[in-house]
Order: C-alpha cells, then sequence, then structure tokens
C-alpha cells in the first residue's frame, strides 16, 4: 500500500476504520487521505437552515459546503489519529458519495480504500442502491469495508 483513502464519518464503526486506516498506512510508510463526502440532500438541507435562521438574508454557497466538509475531515483526523504518527491530508466534497469515492481514490492514485458501510438486506439495496456495495464492485484497488 503506497496511498490510503479512508472515508471518514460521525459513527463510530467510522472512526475505528479511520484509526485503522492511520494505523496501517503509518505501518508501511503510505500517503493518507481522509475524505469527508457531503451528499446534496445535506448540503440542500444545511442551504436551508441557515436561510431559516437569518430570514433569507444569508447564502451557503457550494464553496463554504466543501470547506464544511475538508474541516470536518480535518477535524476526525485530529479526533482519531492523535496517537500515530501520520501525516494525511484532509479533503471535502459535494456530491454522490459512491462516484466521489471512486473519482478521488482514482485522481489520488490511492491503492487502497478503507470505508464504513451499513448492514442492508438484498432487497434494501435492489430498491434504494447502495454506495458501499458500488464502490467494492467498482473500485480497481482493494477496499476494505467495515459494517455498522
Amino acid at each position: 500500500m503506497d496511498h490510503a483513502l479512508a472515508v471518514v464519518g460521525p459513527t463510530e464503526t467510522a472512526k475505528t476504520l479511520t484509526l485503522e486506516a492511520g494505523r496501517l498506512a503509518a505501518g508501511v510508510d503510505a500517503d493518507l487521505t481522509l475524505l469527508y463526502v457531503a451528499d446534496e440532500d445535506e448540503y440542500d438541507e444545511q442551504r436551508k437552515q441557515l436561510a431559516q435562521v437569518t430570514r433569507g438574508n444569508s447564502t451557503y454557497s457550494v464553496g463554504q459546503a466543501v470547506e464544511g466538509a475538508r474541516a470536518y475531515a480535518s477535524d476526525i483526523g485530529r479526533e482519531v489519529l492523535e496517537d500515530i504518527d501520520i501525516e494525511y491530508e484532509a479533503v471535502g466534497t459535494v456530491g454522490d458519495r459512491a462516484e466521489t469515492v471512486l473519482s478521488e481514490a482514482r485522481r489520488r492514485g490511492c491503492d487502497h480504500v478503507f470505508i464504513a458501510g451499513r448492514k442492508r438486506s438484498p432487497t434494501g439495496k435492489a430498491l434504494f442502491g447502495d454506495d458501499t456495495q458500488r464502490i467494492i464492485l467498482e473500485a480497481d484497488v482493494p477496499v476494505t469495508v467495515v459494517t455498522e
């Protein structure tokens, strides 16, 4: 492993996965990128909440959402990786989670992806789709998944 991409999130499972990705990357002297993807629904909700609070006198741009996502990834890194001797890059984006993870991994030359997934029935996957399954199927690098 030369460059790992860990998809961060607020759950304990995602934090544990980030910690393990950090330990593995540090152990083999690999680069580590922490990625938080705010989906479009999350962005829209934040934008609406800000408009309500400010009575429409303030806007929430995509650029602000991207910076917020990057800051969140950085905060998770500081919290989870504080005892590990590793430098990492924190990245935030807004968009489709699966597509963004796949494109960021390719763009950055990552050779391993770490992601937390949800347990879903086969029917649930068929009806609602599953980002983790899509990443596993479409990634051309190894993917480590821990389910919540």
